[in-house]
């Protein structure tokens, strides 16, 4: 599966809010958002033009995408079980989207501070640097259980700074993790409009 290698502070950006792609650097003033808060490219500076909803709908999907680092086919692959899961639990399909999107494992580990931005726990990853349950794990994209714990190897590697507090639903303690429990709604980004994505893929 392929990533984007761009500019990162571009997308943020293109979507018009923060997606806290570049580590300590989004939350400080230099921050791409803060400094050009308008659309890249030649007339980005100038009047946005009015979304149509089907627009609406394509740039929340875009912002939720970009956030959490995935490509297109692999986002709608999420939806899909997202989808399926909704109906064999009789849940809500919106809490199903983003709880998958809450358990990736390189997402927890980011949000445990133990990486300083998701596109740098996806390499912790990858790299071999992070303990699933006590053993090397390498797929970022792997859908974390309630009860895991997550570590890693190299306790220098977490950053020393923390700019967000750690979501209830993850258990801390040195430089390991622990999902205590599955996230519920309130306890994920309020920014994210699900419905739009789900109105998006249900065209």
């Amino acid at each position: 599966m392929g990533r984007y290698t761009g500019p990162k502070e571009r997308l943020s950006r293109r979507e018009g809010v923060n997606l806290n792609l570049k580590g300590a650097r989004s939350f400080s003033d230099k921050a791409g958002i803060k400094r050009k808060p308008f659309p890249p490219g030649q007339h980005g500076n100038k009047r946005r033009t009015r979304l149509s909803n089907y627009g609406i709908q394509l740039r929340e999907k875009q912002k939720v995408k970009r956030t959490y680092g995935m490509r297109e086919k692999q986002f709608k692959n999420l939806y899909f079980k997202a989808d399926r899961r909704s109906k064999i639990n009789s849940s809500d399909k919106g809490l199903e989207l983003l709880r998958l999107l809450e358990l990736r494992l390189d997402n927890v580990v980011y949000l445990a501070g133990l990486a300083p931005s998701r596109a740098a726990a996806r390499q912790f990853v990858v790299h071999g640097h992070v303990l699933l349950n006590g053993k090397k794990f390498n797929i970022p994209s792997y859908e974390v259980n309630e009860g895991d714990t997550i570590e890693l190897k190299t306790a220098k590697l977490a950053p020393s700074e923390k700019f967000f507090p750690v979501p209830d639903w993850i258990e801390i303690k040195d430089n390991k993790a622990r999902v205590a429990r599955l996230p519920i709604r309130d306890e994920v980004d309020e920014g994210i409009r699900e419905n739009l994505i789900i109105e998006y893929y249900s065209r």
